[in-house]
């Protein structure tokens, strides 16, 4: 392991049409360490993992359309299908062939929608918090259950009030006891509350809660791709999480029964209060499956 931390690239590439943003750590030649971003974060989420392994691989991690400093452009599909087209398009600009992959928050449905499609030239899954099997849903889907079995505008207008700067606090720290709440800084919220602030990035938000519903056709499917290629898988979970307790971490065993599963004192942005704990399981994980 090298003492120091590997630098960080911050560059931008055109990805048919649309100018996207994107960090880079590590050796252009080093087996590569794909990170698609949550909602409501960016490629800014992996800021601090980046550096930390960016000495034996090659870390990218994307700002997706409408996020972070990539454009929001006019005509694109804000939808898991559309975001899912793109991840899928950018690998194939930047040469991409063969990656391990982070599935975190919503970034967990674009990158296994990409591993569905090219399921040989995924190595590896990092796995934080991110869930595809509905029955172990937590309590906090059940108001955006109901809105999407019958939607109304008073819930359409509740999903757009979410998109606010104390929405955004409510999601990095609203399920975080104190001990943990106090180690994410505001500057998490308020970037990205500055990001997001437009009538566009916010409409653009709104849909994709809606078609989040969506994602729940796609969970059967997701499931037999794990059952059938058995990825090297490490689970990496946050509990202190209303969307994804630790149930939505232990369904994953159901058909990964060989997975790594490891249940920190963390909630849904575990990388912000445990990256200490986090990269060593990363590290050791990856030295086996992906060098």
């Amino acid at each position: 392991m090298s003492s120091l931390p590997a630098p960080v690239a911050h560059r931008t590439i055109d990805v048919d049409g649309i100018a996207t943003f994107y960090r880079e750590a590590g050796s252009a030649d080093a087996p590569v360490f794909l990170l698609p971003h949550g909602y409501p974060c960016s490629s800014y989420e992996f800021r601090a993992l980046m550096p930390a392994l960016g000495d034996r691989w090659r870390l990218i991690a994307p700002d997706l359309p409408g996020f972070g400093y990539s454009d929001t452009p006019e005509h694109f599909s804000y939808t898991f299908d559309g975001y899912a087209r793109f991840l899928e398009r950018f690998t194939e600009v930047m040469g991409l062939s063969r990656y391990a992959l982070y599935l975190h928050d919503y970034g967990s449905q674009f990158g296994l929608r990409l591993a569905l499609r090219a399921p040989q030239q995924v190595v590896a899954l990092v796995i934080q918090n991110g869930d595809i099997y509905e029955d172990a849903l937590g309590p906090k889907y059940a108001w955006l259950r109901e809105y999407w079995a019958s939607p109304t505008p008073e819930g359409r207008n509740k999903m757009a009030r979410n998109v606010s700067e104390e929405g955004f606090r409510d999601e990095f720290v609203g399920d975080l006891p104190p001990h943990l709440a106090e180690r994410v800084g505001p500057d998490l919220w308020k970037l990205h509350w500055s990001l997001m602030n437009t009538p566009r990035r916010r409409e653009n938000v709104v849909g994709l809660f809606e078609d989040q519903a969506t994602t729940l056709a796609w969970f059967p499917r997701e499931q037999a791709y794990l059952r059938k290629h058995r990825p090297p898988t490490l689970i990496v979970w946050g509990p202190h999480d209303g969307y994804m307790p630790e149930g939505s971490a232990r369904a994953y065993l159901r058909d990964l029964p060989d997975a790594e599963l490891h249940l920190l004192d963390a909630g849904h942005w575990a990388l912000e209060t445990s990256l200490d704990e986090i990269v060593p399981l990363v590290r050791n994980f990856l030295i086996r499956v992906h060098t």
